[in-house]
This record gives C-alpha cells, structure tokens and sequence, in this order.
C-alpha cells in the first residue's frame, strides 16, 4: 500500500557537517519523485534518509521530522530495521549477492527478517515478485543458477524483485540505471511507470530526460559551494520543472547552463 512521505525542517549530519539543511517536502502515495541536481549536493543523502540507510555512517543524524502517513520515523522506539522493511532500496550498481540464486536472492529479504514461509507459499512469492519485476519469463527456467549470472539490465531488475518481495510501502531507486545500457534503462523506467499503482517510488537521477520521462513530481537540489549545505530549492510537477519552473536556478540547471 503506497503511503506519502513528508520531511519537515530536515536537516541531516554527518558528525558535525551539515550535509543537507532545511528540507520541506511532500512525496505523494503511488507517484513518481525525482531528485536532480549537482553532484554532491545531497539528494542521495537525503534519499537514504528515507530509510534510514545513511546511520550506517557513524555520527550521522537527522534533526527534523521525516514522516510516513504521520508517523516519524526518527521517533523514539522507532526501529531502522522496521523502516527498511516499509522502504526497499535499489541502488546505483545492481548487487544481487553473487552466491546465491536467483530464487535465494529474491526471498532474502524475507530470510533477513526470519519470515518463515511454506515452500508453496514462497514459490508464489518468488514468482510474484518476478513477474512485478518483468523478469519471470527470462528467469523461470533457471532460479536456481546464481544471479550473479544475468546480464546487468536483468540484475537491476532482480534487485527490483527483492525489494517487492517483503512488500514495502516505499521504493527508494539511487540512479538505478547510470551503470546501464539505454535498452536495458527502457525497461528500467517502463517498470518504474508500472510500479507506482503500488508503491510510493522516489528516484535519484543526474539524467535529466529520464526525470521528465518517468516522474510526476520533481524536486531540485542544489548547493552553493564546496563546505555548504545542499538544499532543496524547488519541488513542483515535473512537468512545471522543466517548462516553468519558478526559479532562477532551477531553470538554468535544467536548460544545461550549470551542472
């Protein structure tokens, strides 16, 4: 069940270094976000704040409120393991774990959480999560052969697979097709525009035509010099973005003047 995701006065730290400042923003249930701009001016870190995957980092924290349908999810006794299993992430370089399976990679996440499931009950997760991911028909006579085997465009798809898999709510991408090649993003980015009946997808990507193909909503970072805060300078309709947008900045990004 998608749900909305509101960040409200976040700022996120690493130790002392305000890596991301002020941020205030909406994410829509069962939509597409986009968040562009320059490197190193934090959408990525604010993605991972999403789900909590930036503690990994010692001394790194947030001040502010990230919340999903309400609930904050830096409250006290809220869990980060709780969190990740509500947000899936896929990351920049598809990693399904080189050991193991197709069909293992898939219900990982499930293991990580010791769900115990039937093997009936598994096998039609597997292919659930497959067929959501359009690999089911590449895959189904070989999920016991390492998924380390498929080619990239198929491995970012099988990551796609097991982020489903435990049924989260949210699905963070972080530039999830910059390693691949343009067929093999189509079919990234058809899959992103199938996803979002179900889930609430918010995708970091330098590749501008790619946030005006699949996104609804687009939100524009920015920093203002090395040492500074990146922050978030517009959030508007994507297509408002890229043919209106309501400030300078934006609109000199997107029209290729910096960046």
């Amino acid at each position: 069940m998608a749900k909305r995701i509101e960040a409200k006065n976040l700022n996120i730290y690493y130790g002392t270094f305000l890596a991301v400042e002020g941020v205030d923003m909406e994410i829509r249930p069962a939509q597409v976000t986009a968040l562009i701009g320059p490197s190193g001016c934090g959408k990525s870190t604010f993605l991972r704040s999403i789900n909590r995957m930036h503690e990994v980092i010692p001394g790194a924290r947030v001040q502010g409120r990230l919340e999903l349908d309400g609930t904050d999810l830096y409250g006290p006794g809220v869990d980060p393991v709780g969190v990740r299993r509500q947000v899936g992430m896929v990351f920049q370089r598809p990693n399904p774990f080189p050991t193991m399976s197709i069909y293992e990679n898939v219900v990982a996440g499930l293991r990580l959480n010791s769900q115990k499931m039937r093997k009936d009950a598994l096998d039609e997760l597997v292919e659930r999560s497959l067929r959501g991911a359009n690999l089911w028909n590449e895959v189904k006579d070989r999920l016991d052969k390492p998924g380390s085997g498929l080619s990239g465009g198929q491995q970012q798809r099988l990551c796609i697979a097991r982020a489903i898999a435990v049924q989260p709510d949210v699905l963070l991408m972080d530039e999830p097709c910059s390693a691949l090649d343009p067929i093999s993003t189509l079919a990234i980015e058809d899959l992103i525009n199938e996803l979002k009946t179900e889930y609430t997808i918010v995708i970091v990507t330098h590749n501008m035509q790619q946030a005006a193909r699949v996104s609804d909503y687009t939100g524009f970072f920015n920093i203002e010099g090395t040492g500074k805060p990146g922050k978030l300078v517009e959030m508007a309709e994507t297509t408002a973005i890229f043919s209106q947008p309501k400030k300078k900045a934006t609109e000199d990004y997107v029209s290729g003047r910096f960046g």
